[in-house]
């Protein structure tokens, strides 16, 4: 064991049949991923790039290969497996094109008979919405109660009141680390984000606070040691983590969370942490944690048989600046939040987003974020999926995390923004070719198991953009297409069919502006009645927002894929 660090191992814990070993402390391997991937082709650096970063302090970031398998891997995977590789990334954005496109492409091939056939899936799509979003209100609903339930609950009492259950470790023997990954966000949000942690309802001594800035980030370094003199002596331990960037990877979260979270293993380690007893929140620099977040989980992990191969997810809420930002972004923030409370209704569906919570134990068992991809979140899902199958779980969280909405310094560059930010949500589509290339590699997980994550992984992604556009112009296509079938008396009536279906299905929308006024911020003082009523009207904009801001980056981060454009990872701007 070098330079003697302690390694803490769980006495009597048997590895598993089936569970590849966890990395050992003092070895700390890289996140590895051997999906194709995200990773653009870059040049080597020359002379004069060499020289650029030397006066200007900047790490020479060099990525001289297609993908991380050969980054990460000894010796370049043979042309058979580059092509196998490309045809699974190509494959995603394929089928959302042939899917897209069928309302137009069936009627030319098979005339009215295939027109047809276009306009019963219409109105069966139309139904299948109206119907389903009944079953999403009443999802997001049922969430939002069990929220407001827990939010007015005591929880650090609980923990030191009620009587546990035999073998479960004593709550408030938990530390809570929170790392925040930050790049170009200004003090405020940074000094926001660490007051919500102080001002949390746990013991002061037990909230630990991680901050991953740049090694070259010298204005961060300035945030962190402000940030350090007003809260360090409030919590027990305030750790500034300079990231080297070290080579290959993807300049983004996932890159600085891998960084960070080998440094706090390393740092608690040689102070004599219980990784065991170390809950990590990923949390993004905007995010503001409730009051009664770190009691909440302490009672909740302590009491949870599977522990040891658990995520915490709690309700993202993007409330902060919710009155301060445009119409239309306000509209996405708002569905956005919606749309995860609906999620946190259906355990099965759960996946990582955004922030979360679990042990630092389980965070090296896992092998850390990986560092060649942008959707931090869903892949750190993935990769737990696989290394603890059946036995890992996402929990729900029945608490809110507050976030900021997209707010940059003009109009049009805050729209932009909220662009950027779904397209990079929606670059979780390189989950598929992940997933697809380990699928069959893990006879320990029930096959069932894995087809039913996987088809809830695609057809998610593939949902997303089809579904929109089918129910928006998919009575149009085939009478448009088909001039025989237009003149049929189904041809004729598909339209008003399908509004009609559709315009029931949008007044719907008032359960969830009634949600939205009992949720939301108050509004501000300056606004007159009529500005204040007309705020709840927008929600039936979402359509078109709908279309602008979160189909059209999807689809655009699905075609990319397809054609190996790969994404860069932007950070969301912060005003």
């Amino acid at each position: 064991m070098a330079g003697g660090e302690p390694v803490f191992r769980r006495p009597g814990r048997p590895r598993q049949r089936g569970r590849p070993p966890s990395p050992p402390l003092t070895e700390l391997p890289a996140g590895r991923s051997l999906a194709p991937s995200s990773v653009r082709r870059r040049r080597s650096a020359g002379p004069a790039r060499r020289a650029a970063a030397a006066a200007t302090g900047e790490p020479a970031i060099i990525v001289g290969v297609s993908s991380p398998s050969q980054a990460l891997v000894p010796g370049a995977p043979s042309a058979m497996r580059q092509a196998g590789d490309r045809l699974l990334e190509a494959a995603p954005g394929v089928i959302t094109w042939v899917l897209l496109l069928s309302p137009a492409w069936i009627p030319a091939l098979f005339a009215s008979g295939g027109a047809f056939a276009v306009a019963i899936a219409v109105l069966f799509f139309d139904l299948y919405w109206f119907l389903r979003s009944f079953m999403v209100v009443t999802g997001i609903w049922s969430t939002y109660f069990k929220m407001r339930r827990d939010m007015r609950t005591d929880w650090l009492a609980r923990c030191r009141e009620d009587d546990l259950p035999p073998g479960c470790p004593d709550p408030l023997d938990f530390h809570h680390l929170s790392i925040i990954p930050t790049y170009t966000e200004p003090y405020h949000v940074l000094e926001q984000t660490c007051q919500a942690i102080v001002d949390a309802n746990y013991p002061p001594a037990l909230k630990l606070i991680g901050i991953i800035t740049r090694e070259t980030d010298r204005p961060g370094w300035a945030n962190v040691a402000r940030l350090r003199e007003r809260f360090g002596d409030q919590v027990g331990g305030f750790f500034h983590i300079k990231d080297p960037m070290e080579p290959p990877l993807v300049p983004g979260k996932s890159a600085a969370m891998n960084w960070g979270g080998r440094d706090m293993v390393r740092r608690l380690s040689e102070l004599g942490y219980d990784l065991d007893r170390v809950l990590v929140t990923d949390l993004d620099s905007d995010y503001r944690v409730h009051r009664e977040y770190f009691g909440w989980i302490s009672y909740h992990h302590a009491r949870c048989p599977g522990r040891d191969a658990v995520i915490w997810q709690p309700v993202p809420l993007f409330h902060n600046n919710i009155w301060e930002v445009p119409t239309a972004i306000r509209v996405m923030s708002a569905t956005t939040s919606q749309w995860q409370m609906f999620l946190h209704s259906r355990p099965h569906r759960l996946v990582a987003f955004s922030s979360y919570t679990c042990s630092l134990r389980f965070i090296h068992e896992v092998g850390y974020w990986d560092k060649d991809v942008i959707p931090e979140d869903s892949r750190f899902y993935w990769k737990s999926f696989f290394r603890f199958g059946k036995e890992f779980s996402m929990r729900s969280v029945w608490l809110p995390l507050y976030g900021d909405s997209p707010q940059s310094r003009d109009y049009a560059s805050t729209h932009l923004s909220q662009y950027n930010q779904i397209k990079r949500w929606a670059w979780g589509i390189t989950d598929v070719p992940y997933v697809l290339r380990r699928l069959f590699k893990h006879p320990e997980i029930p096959m069932s198991l894995r087809l039913r994550r996987f088809s809830n992984l695609f057809l998610n992604h593939l949902n997303w953009i089809f579904l929109p556009v089918l129910l928006m112009f998919g009575s149009s296509l085939p009478v448009l297409v088909s001039v025989d079938f237009s003149i049929t008396d189904l041809g004729q009536s598909l339209w008003l069919y399908s509004s009609l279906i559709l315009c029931v299905t949008l007044a719907i929308t008032v359960a969830l502006i009634a949600l939205e006024a009992l949720m939301l911020p108050p509004k501000p003082a300056s606004w007159g009645p009529l500005r204040r009523s007309a705020a709840y009207l927008q929600y039936f904009s979402y359509p078109v927002v709908g279309l602008m801001l979160s189909v059209l980056p999807a689809l655009e981060a699905h075609t990319r894929l397809l054609l190996g454009k790969y994404l860069e990872y932007r950070v969301t701007e912060k005003v």
